[in-house]
């Protein structure tokens, strides 16, 4: 039979898998077929990575997050950086590897025969914003362009080394969550997006696959003019967050057959109040539009109580997704 780890693999690589994977994200990670390890940890003493997440409030970079009471990852109170940092002054949080990876050896066991992917949580120009301030960021890049550069890049590094420590470990994939999107557009113009921060992610994504990691890009909001540079510059699956406000057949005729995707049913409309007929007919639009008989597609199913979520819509979510074959491809 093959492998968990081998199915997924086969959908990223369009070696045509005998389903379609599933993973779940946030809670039931056995039932799907990748697990998910958390690199990134809080001050010290304030938590492990072999708990959630958002276990932690205040990130090793020093973001605090004030805990939300509706289950959410809460919000930051105030930048880190009231200033912006001189070049030179910057100064990455230390590596901990020891501890970070305390409990790497109990994940594996758990995995058994599963897709192993390490997550940073959250990465990239998100995190410069939780260091900065959104307002301070948006400026930053266009106004303090050295002050910007030697943050972002410190950041880009950190994450470098700790993808060097995933791949020493043995994991498969490496997780980037960095949102470029609102709920209309683009949070800056493509043509600086373009500019600014393509031409890191490009090399970041080079040093993941030089590890032999997957990189897996998550990515909220409307992105679509950005969509297809992903996978010029490297993107192994693409997690199109938000579905309900991306045109996807205008993805599906950029990057069909190109880009393997994981997708979610939308967690502002059909997850949450769409009835489980619904739901199913949702998955199956999607996986028409974006998959090929070879593969290209990954099912997401995340709990969502928080945003209303019904335990039926949740265990609906799942089944739609085990429902999906390339027999439905010649309908769709």
């Amino acid at each position: 039979m093959t492998s968990r780890k081998e199915l997924v693999k086969q959908a990223i690589e369009f070696r045509n898998p005998e389903r379609v994977p599933i993973v779940f994200w946030n809670c039931d990670q056995a039932e799907g077929d990748l697990m998910l390890y958390h690199l990134s940890m809080g001050v010290p003493g304030d938590g492990t990575p072999e708990k959630n997440a958002w276990d932690w409030q205040t990130n090793e970079w020093g973001y605090h997050l004030e805990r939300m009471d509706d289950g959410t990852m809460g919000h930051p109170t105030h930048p880190f950086f009231a200033e912006p940092p001189e070049p030179g002054s910057v100064r990455k949080p230390a590596l901990r590897e020891e501890e970070r990876m305390s409990a790497a050896a109990a994940f594996f066991e758990r995995c058994e025969d599963r897709y192993r992917l390490a997550s940073l949580d959250l990465s990239g120009f998100t995190v410069y914003t939780l260091l900065r301030g959104f307002e301070a960021s948006m400026e930053d890049f266009v106004i303090r362009e050295a002050n910007f550069a030697a943050l972002m890049d410190a950041i880009l590094e950190f994450e470098c080394d700790l993808m060097e420590v995933a791949a020493r470990y043995g994991f498969d994939g490496i997780h980037f969550a960095d949102d470029w999107g609102t709920q209309s557009g683009m949070m800056v113009s493509p043509k600086l997006w373009r500019s600014l921060f393509k031409p890191r992610y490009a090399r970041q994504f080079a040093r993941a696959h030089e590890l032999g990691l997957d990189v897996w890009y998550h990515c909220c909001g409307n992105f679509a003019p950005i969509v297809a540079d992903f996978r010029e510059i490297g993107v192994d699956v693409l997690n199109i967050s938000q579905p309900n406000v991306m045109d996807l057949n205008d993805v599906s005729a950029k990057l069909r057959g190109r880009q393997c995707f994981m997708m979610p049913l939308s967690y502002q409309t059909t997850s949450i109040c769409g009835t489980p007929e619904e739901i199913a007919g949702e998955a199956e639009r999607m996986y028409g539009l974006l998959a090929t008989g070879n593969g290209g597609f990954i099912g997401y199913v995340e709990e969502y109580g928080c945003m209303g979520m019904s335990q039926e819509n949740y265990r609906a979510c799942a089944k739609a997704f085990r429902r999906l074959g390339p027999h439905l491809l010649k309908t769709c």
